[in-house]
């Protein structure tokens, strides 16, 4: 049975730096995701939230990771955080906007896929990646190739969406078991 309820959305920014860049990217991709009826959001700031993932991720159905690049991986706090969690990521598809240098934060979102896989999420396909980020988005916080991103940001909220509300369904209709 599917409903037309939106979907709970968790917007996980995984940097923790001191200047940190991550709450631009953010602020972007959630005035998106604001202006869309089939999401409910929630952040999860992991410089700022105490708890970690799990309450957040297991209310959610499904995840969007802010993440940066550092050293051709992602940040090292995001890893001690999936590694607090199991069972709240079962069966919930997780997207990516990532940002960095020139690979604009793809090496990073490559080694969380398998991650995640073993945490039995679903990454979907789309990403959205900024690469070398601080020179992306003006001093108002916008990107200057808004057109561009702006439609890869809809590409990914679309596709996410649709897995969430599979998934959700998928999960009341037969718990997940690992």
């Amino acid at each position: 049975m599917t409903t037309n309820t939106p979907y709970q959305l968790a917007v996980v920014i995984s940097s923790v730096r001191e200047g940190r860049f991550g709450p631009v990217v953010a602020n972007w991709f959630l005035d998106r995701a604001k202006q869309r009826e089939d999401v409910n959001l929630s952040v999860i700031d992991l410089a700022e939230t105490p708890e970690g993932l799990s309450p957040g991720v297991a209310a959610a159905d499904a995840v969007v990771m802010i993440v940066p690049e550092y050293n051709h991986s992602y940040p090292g706090p995001l890893k001690t955080a999936l590694d607090a969690t199991g069972p709240e990521w079962h069966g919930k598809p997780v997207a990516f906007v990532s940002y960095g240098g020139i690979s604009g934060g793809l090496r990073a979102v490559e080694h969380l896929r398998p991650v995640l896989a073993e945490l039995h999420a679903a990454t979907i396909r789309e990403t959205v990646s900024f690469p070398y980020a601080w020179n992306c988005f003006g001093p108002d916080g916008e990107p200057h190739a808004a057109e561009d991103v702006d439609l890869a940001a809809a590409t990914l909220l679309n596709q996410l969406g649709w897995w969430a509300n599979a998934l959700r369904d998928a999960r009341r209709v037969r718990p997940y078991a690992a």
